[in-house]
């Protein structure tokens, strides 16, 4: 209750009046009147009537205490039974602080941002966010249901906001240990064939079990899904390793370090790191059997390439020709046949054979060597013409081996528009070469073809009367493409608007140095964000749905959508990040999805040092909320007023005294019957006494 005056006059009016009655008061005691004092009583009455005092009484409801309970969801509280923890820990909390009326907790659970590429547990953030409308004196504490894996951490010494207690109910199991393995620096580029080093550590969190101390952790390394190496890591010291890129394009690196029993996860046991590989200086070997047209266009397209050492000859007098020359003008060079065919032809990438026949400059054994050079992993393109067909063909030597395709001897002359193959809509070197789908094709006609018998391999290209034009084959470790047609030139000249020569010859190049992204047969995988995206290259049939692997270790089966001739794709967002296995039939792939050095995946083992030093500074609780099979909470402990000590087996919480006004009782002391009755009492006891 409040008195408050609100005078009928002005105050200065009020205080004139009130001396004014002083003086009369005085003067009335000074000359001994009867009935002073009653008289001085009346005027105090009067004066107190002008004043207008009120009896204030405010109604007003007490305030509830907030008490925020930030329950993390993240990706590590998904590992060794700690979400069905989480799951019966928050009931039985919700429970508890259902008997305390006064008590209105906030759950607020905290999962990965999958906006982010980079997961954290950012529980002190949530707990901003649910503080933010609230005053900090009504705040009763706050507690974290967690695995203690956090990554918003502020200063011991920062100032959270409000002064209650910090309370960590923590999950998981107190001795729990995990092994992992990082990628510390490594290349992101490589040049291929060149070796490369990169640096891993293998990282053991918590207790080790019994045996391991001091022990060394096996490292299995692999290439583009193939075993290259097995280390031996000591754990917590950085391991050098060696390697050599095999090919260019995007070369895969797993490390993947063995498993101990009892670890938390096996999500963190892997890690991958992928390198360009860049091919510096490719060399190519190109042999041009007489000088025409077309030779050109292979010339202009390799020396268009700054990254293609080029190395051409040209036979341009036939050995047959016998003019009376002499010997020592009939080149400007000679040509290094030992040097090129024997002694370094391992040093060449590919060699072109460009309308090229068997005329005694290249000794019969020589080409045994160029059959032996194929089947190690060499790469041979046949550039056929009218020669082809003749007794001189070089198929009569022992080139025939790996060739493809036998030539019948004889050539087929006429018009044609040269069309891709049913195989060759979906092979990667001839897919989408005329986007347009036409019947003809959208380009030139060509004018002859070397007739061949039913080839080995795949003929992605053909000319008139479905005749083979264009054939690849893998032969031992190499590759082999024969092109059976001279006529590539008219589309370099533009001849009835020409064609994608420059596209069919790079593609054909590419494919015989075994570039990643020509392969008929494939599965790759790539992340943007949090999207992932798989991509199954195939000249077969449907290769059927694509199973995947997430870093918590549950599988998902996803239909492949068809994309194209030859490709299946699938699309996902995926709620988890990490790393992530796709695999479809035999082809399997690795993808990492998010940030490789996330936060969330770098310690995974539950904690209760992170949250103590902030529950001993606020004089709050850390616990776990199960040593067993069972959950065990900690009582609740509310009290009043500031909390100045800590209670080892309970929570305190801070009982709040706001309260909210719901509205004020006025009562004029002096207004109405009881002032009027006030007044008129004193007034008649002035008469009384006068009258005596």
């Amino acid at each position: 209750m409040t008195i408050e005056f609100a005078p009928f006059f002005p105050w200065p009016v009020l205080a004139g009046l009130a001396v004014l009655a002083l003086i009369l008061a005085a003067l009335a005691f000074w000359r001994g009147v009867r009935g002073a004092s009653i008289r001085a009583l009346a005027l105090a009455s009067l004066l107190l009537a002008l004043s207008n005092p009120t009896l204030n009484q405010e109604d007003r409801e007490p305030l509830s205490t907030i008490v925020p309970v930030i329950v993390d969801r993240s990706q590590s509280q998904d590992t060794a039974g700690r979400k069905q923890q989480t799951d019966e820990a928050l009931a039985s909390l919700k429970d508890r602080f259902s008997r305390y009326p006064r008590i209105e907790t906030r759950i607020v659970e905290v999962a990965d941002d999958e906006n982010s590429d980079t997961p954290a547990t950012k529980l002190f953030t949530a707990l901003r966010s649910a503080l933010s409308d609230v005053p900090p004196a009504r705040v009763g504490g706050a507690v974290f249901l967690t695995d203690g894996q956090i990554h918003d951490l502020p200063g011991v010494n920062q100032d959270l906001g409000f002064n209650a207690p910090v309370h960590g109910l923590i999950t998981g199991k107190p001795d729990e240990f995990d092994r992992r393995v990082e990628v510390v620096r490594a290349p992101r580029f490589g040049i291929v064939g060149e070796e490369q080093e990169l640096t891993l550590r293998v990282f053991d969190d918590g207790r080790q079990p019994a045996g391991q101390n001091g022990g060394t952790a096996e490292v299995t390394v692999r290439m583009n899904g193939e075993q290259i190496a097995t280390l031996r890591a000591r754990p917590g010291t950085e391991t050098p390793f060696s390697f050599t890129v095999p090919r260019g394009g995007n070369n895969v690196m797993e490390f993947s370090v063995a498993e101990l029993p009892g670890e938390v996860t096996t999500a963190n046991n892997r890690a991958v790191h992928v390198i360009d590989g860049i091919r510096q200086n490719l060399r190519v070997l190109l042999v041009s059997g007489e000088p025409h047209a077309g030779e050109r266009a292979w010339r202009n397209l390799l020396k268009s390439d700054a990254s293609v050492d080029l190395v051409h000859f040209t036979i341009l007098r036939p050995p047959e020709k016998q003019d009376g020359t002499p010997i020592n003008e009939l080149s400007l060079i000679a040509f290094p046949t030992r040097e090129l065919f024997v002694e370094k032809i391992k040093d060449f990438d590919l060699i072109i054979f460009d309308r090229y026949k068997h005329r005694g400059v290249l000794p019969i054994l020589y080409y045994d060597y160029i059959a032996q050079y194929v089947e190690n992993g060499g790469a041979l393109l046949i550039a056929a013409g009218p020669e082809h067909a003749g007794e001189d063909s070089i198929a009569a030597t022992p080139l025939e081996q790996v060739l493809p395709a036998a030539p019948t001897g004889e050539m087929h002359n006429a018009a044609f528009y040269p069309h891709l193959s049913e195989l060759g809509a979906k092979h990667p070197v001839t897919r989408g070469l005329d986007p347009s789908g036409a019947n003809p094709p959208a380009w030139g006609r060509w004018f002859s073809t070397v007739d061949v018998d039913p080839p080995r391999g795949q003929t992605v290209m053909e000319g008139d009367g479905n005749r083979p034009l264009l054939v690849l084959n893998r032969q031992g470790q190499g590759r082999v493409a024969m092109l059976l047609s001279d006529q590539g030139w008219l589309w370099a000249r533009g001849f009835e608007g020409g064609g994608p020569h420059v596209s069919l010859y790079r593609r054909i190049a590419h494919w015989l140095m075994k570039e990643p992204e020509l392969e008929e047969e494939a599965l790759t995988a790539r992340a943007s964000g949090r999207s992932l995206e798989a991509t199954r290259q195939t000249i077969g049939a449907d290769p059927g749905p694509a199973t995947i692997k997430y870093p918590s270790g549950r599988t998902e089966t996803m239909a492949m959508t068809a994309a194209g001739p030859g490709q299946y794709k699938l699309e996902r967002r995926m709620e988890e990040t990490g790393l992530f296995e796709v695999s479809n039939g035999q082809f399997s792939t690795l993808v990492h999805v998010g940030t490789v050095d996330a936060p969330e995946f770098k310690a995974m083992i539950s904690t209760e040092e992170t949250l103590k030093p902030y529950a001993d500074k606020t004089r709050g609780l850390v616990t776990r909320v199960s040593s067993g099979d069972t959950i065990s909470l900690p009582d609740i402990l509310p009290v009043r007023g500031e909390v100045r000590v800590s209670d080892p087996n309970r929570m305190v919480i801070r009982m709040t005294d706001e309260t909210v006004l719901r509205g004020i009782n006025t009562l004029p002391l002096f207004a109405g019957f009881a002032g009027l009755s006030a007044l008129l009492l004193v007034i008649a006891g002035t008469w009384w006494r006068e009258g005596r």
